[in-house]
């Protein structure tokens, strides 16, 4: 199974998850056990204890596009240099609704992150409150405090919903996604130019949004956690 995914580094739920799916069974502390006889168990970063790690202790929504969440990270290419990654991603599926690579990552580099994953919902038009009703999570960064991303989001009809000042767990959906990609993703390559990484990254987050599995969801990927919440919805 590991050698199989797509991913690197998939913990035992997810071995058992992908078993499951081949009419497999096995027990949930036998497949734990044989992995850790075998050093293959993913590894778990140690932390120390935290208090209230979210807003009122939940920050996942139950249905998909009420609340995004949007955050930035920057990565290396051999001649650009340093660049940024902005993304989006909805607090329900978890899927990604919208990203952007670029050079500088200043106020104008954060509103061009999601400008089509914002409109998403609505068939991707772009007009005036055309995103009503969505929330929009984000941390205190500059790019994100900038009048021009506030316009944009504004005028869209979303609600900026900023993080509580020195809780970034707030924001800990799309921050968690950040955390994957580099894992998954941008740690795992040598990017000669910022061209180069916009098709790495793409390409990871359409494998993401196809075959990435999701504990809350019983083990289904973004895709078909959307496509069965947004079936009982309608």
């Amino acid at each position: 199974m590991l050698s199989e995914s797509p991913f690197v580094g998939e913990g035992h739920r997810k071995v058992r998850a992908r078993l499951a799916a081949k009419g497999i069974a096995a027990g949930k502390n036998r497949v734990p056990r044989l992995m850790r006889e075998n050093g293959l168990l993913a590894p778990v970063r140690r932390g120390r204890p935290r208090g209230d790690r979210s807003h009122g202790g939940r920050i996942q929504t139950e249905r998909p596009d009420e609340l995004w969440g949007t955050d930035a990270a920057r990565f290396r290419t051999r001649r650009e240099g340093w660049c940024w990654f902005f993304g989006e991603e909805d607090h329900c599926v978890t899927d990604v609704v919208g990203w952007h690579a670029a050079k500088k990552g200043d106020r104008w580099g954060g509103p061009g992150a999601g400008t089509a994953g914002r409109s998403r919902p609505h068939g991707g038009l772009f007009a005036k409150a055309v995103a009503s009703g969505l929330g929009l999570r984000h941390d205190w960064g500059s790019q994100y405090r900038s009048k021009a991303f506030q316009a944009e989001i504004k005028w869209l009809g979303i609600r900026s919903t900023p993080a509580y000042v020195g809780e970034p767990e707030c924001n800990g959906v799309v921050e968690r996604f950040i955390r994957t990609l580099k894992e998954e993703c941008i740690d795992l390559n040598d990017f000669e130019t910022l061209e180069e990484a916009r098709e790495v990254i793409g390409a990871f987050i359409e494998r993401y949004n196809d075959g990435w599995l999701l504990q809350r969801h019983g083990y289904l990927t973004p895709a078909r956690a959307r496509d069965k919440l947004s079936r009982r919805a309608a």
